[in-house]
């Protein structure tokens, strides 16, 4: 639901041309909200905010920003599922049903501490005239963005980093940001590829008026295990977490629909709100028809014939790939966490055809050990502890007799596992991690490494993974953490642009923070029990889903035939985009050399991919860089009506207007 924006000076002076900035960055984030736009500016002219509204609760009064007799304006993006019961903790009368008053009624009367009575996904911003601050968050899992810069004292912030280009004095590439990349193809620690350009981290806020810029946690995961309850125990209190974080999450005045990929995940929560819905819920599924290999809708089709769901099959073709590609980097305002973001974008494109809100799996490999490496990194363990008798002393949770059953899922991963024990083997957990996941290359004539500086990706890694919440020594939860801390944000990231590119908001049930404490107490070996990735997960669930999909040992994650594609018949769409002249030119990367090496590499190979997409980000960004200025000058079009309420001026514009084109 929504975007957000808006411009404080950070020494009070008035903000010139504050009126037109707003409706610039309401205009670039226009697709977020495409039924209503609203602008706030206060009476002194130093801060506004902008919204753009998808109207999900509250359809006909939740208009934004909003404000309260205190005389404190919201403007908000996401959904708090329990404002129903906010409502009856904090009493008294609201004038109306949207969860905004809601958020807007707690903010006033705890403060920064209203974020934990929060559930939900949000990124919003409050001016708080009585105490003269403006005051930043983002929910705690970062389902919804936020980024911004400071230029000449004065704060941008926006839900999308496309809406602060008109401010930076120049659009380059932030360096420790593009390491990050090449490590992992994300960033790490609040940085992005834009230089001057952050975010504001997952559970964190912000408060500008007194004092420095500077984040601050409220809430954070601690893995406090519990020892003392049964695996059956975990089961079911899985089982009613799950069922009500999803019931919770069906909490709408439009109709729901889900995202089913045929795993454990998305077939759990399609599920479980199919159980919940007073309709017959409609259900999306991609699939790439040219090559069975990329096809598991027949896993989607088993779990719509048991739950009842009117199942759309969304075939996505080369064409796609050729077609949305720079428009897929223009809305994700900078690649990240590989290829997942093409085939999103054309399931969400089919989906906001037929509504405006749509359930997803997003989470499960994070919270409960999903991936298959996590298994790559227990079999080497087994393997030391084996040796150096070490079976009993809680490093890990598998023995080396237990794994073996399951090592049938690391077919295929055979080049993986070459590359993994080529050298370093039985290395400081830590270490061994970062080397299985490390992307980085030590050689690559592509890339100009010399240029990036001294700035370790390892060492901003090892502050995440060794983390003191997670406190004891079980490798499977510092590995989970890890991800959960960095992959899963930029999944989301890849998860609110694809879908908010179409007006269409994406809410993630397995993400609600009781569920997510609740799991981090559970030891590692009821979750990874025998090294079967999710186990508690999949047996707490299983009564929901098909055996096909429970015992399947084969889910791919939604890859992307991008090898076969740019071998063939998206060949010339690569040569055209990274042979053109400014890719050429480009500093960093020389894409000459990244066409040369395209050709050999492996089917699940990200090399190209990642390069390529940074080409097309550099010219969907760095080279419109004037483009984007340009909206500053240019003569506004708002429509409706300005009004002085004496505490500043507000401005309707409904419905809303496209995104401006630049």
């Amino acid at each position: 639901m929504c975007g957000v924006c808006g411009v404080i000076d950070l020494k009070g002076r008035p903000v010139p041309d504050l009126e037109r900035k707003l409706e610039v960055m309401n205009d670039l984030i226009a697709h977020r909200g495409p039924d209503e736009a609203g602008l706030w500016v206060h009476e002194r002219g130093h801060v506004g905010l902008g919204s753009r509204r998808l109207s999900i609760i509250d359809l006909e009064h939740g208009h934004q920003p909003m404000s309260d007799e205190a005389g404190r304006w919201i403007a908000y993006n996401g959904e708090v599922y329990n404002y129903p019961e906010l409502r009856t903790t904090l009493g008294g009368a609201f004038a109306k049903g949207a969860d905004t008053e809601v958020v807007l009624r707690a903010y006033g009367q705890w403060g920064a501490a209203s974020l934990d009575h929060l559930r939900g996904m949000y990124a919003f911003a409050i001016w708080d005239e009585p105490a003269q601050e403006l005051f930043l968050a983002r929910d705690r899992f970062g389902i919804k963005p936020l980024y911004y810069t400071v230029v000449e004292d004065v704060l941008y912030f926006a839900s999308e980093a496309k809406a602060l280009m008109p401010f930076l004095e120049s659009v380059e590439i932030d360096l420790e940001g593009f390491t990050d990349y090449l490590a992992f193809q994300f960033c790490l620690a609040g940085k992005t590829l834009f230089k001057d350009v952050a975010e504001l981290q997952p559970g964190h806020f912000l408060t500008v008026g007194r004092g420095p810029v500077k984040p601050r946690r409220y809430w954070e995961v601690f893995y406090d295990l519990d020892w003392d309850h049964t695996e059956r125990y975990f089961e079911e209190r899985l089982q009613e977490l799950m069922a009500e974080s999803v019931g919770l999450h069906m909490r709408a005045d439009v109709p729901v629909a889900a995202y089913v990929s045929g795993g454990v995940d998305s077939s759990a929560v399609a599920s479980l709100a199919s159980r919940h819905s007073p309709y017959r819920m409609s259900a999306f599924t991609g699939r790439f028809p040219e090559d069975p290999a990329y096809d598991e809708s027949s896993y989607a089709r088993a779990l719509a014939g048991e739950a009842g769901l009117d199942l759309h099959l969304v075939d996505i073709g080369v064409e796609d790939f050729v077609e949305s590609m720079a428009d897929v980097m223009y809305f994700m305002d900078f690649p990240t966490a590989g290829p997942g973001s093409l085939p999103q974008y054309v399931v969400a494109r089919a989906a906001a055809r037929e509504g405006k809100v749509i359930l997803g799996g997003q989470g499960g490999d994070e919270i409960f050990g999903g991936y298959t490496r996590y298994l790559i990194a227990y079999f080497e363990q087994c393997i030391k502890a084996a040796i150096d008798g070490t079976l009993r002393d809680g490093n890990f949770v598998v023995t080396y007799e237990s794994i073996i059953p399951n090592l049938v899922a690391l077919r295929g991963y055979e080049p993986l596992l070459q590359k993994f024990w080529s050298e370093g083997m039985f290395a400081p957990m830590d270490a061994r991690y970062f080397r299985l996941i490390n992307r980085m290359p030590e050689r690559d004539s592509a890339i100009d490494l010399e240029a990036l500086g001294n700035y370790s990706p390892f060492e901003t890694f090892q502050e995440i993974f060794n983390g003191s919440n997670v406190g004891h020594e079980a490798y499977f939860d510092k590995m989970t953490h890890f991800d959960f801390k960095t992959l899963l944000p930029a999944l989301l990231h890849v998860e609110d642009r694809m879908a908010m590119a179409h007006g269409l908001e994406s809410r993630v049930p397995l993400l609600d923070h009781r569920l997510v404490e609740f799991a981090a107490t559970i030891p590692a070996d009821v979750k990874f029990r025998d090294g079967t990735m999710k186990h508690v997960f999949k047996r707490a669930l299983a009564p929901l889903l098909p055996d096909s999909i429970v015992k399947r040992t084969d889910k791919m994650g939604f890859p992307v035939p991008l090898t076969e594609w740019m071998r063939g018949p998206a060949r010339d769409f690569l040569y055209d985009t990274l042979g053109s002249q400014a890719a050429r030119e480009r500093p960093l990367v020389d894409n000459r050399k990244v066409l040369e090496g395209a050709v050999a590499e492996g089917r699940f190979g990200r090399r190209t991919w990642g390069l390529l997409s940074l080409e097309l980000w550099q010219q969907a960004f760095h080279d419109r860089e004037r483009d984007f200025k340009r909206l500053l000058t240019e003569k506004g079009d708002t429509t409706g009506e300005g009004i002085d309420n004496g505490r500043g001026r507000v401005h309707r514009i409904a419905p809303g207007r496209p995104a401006r084109s630049v």
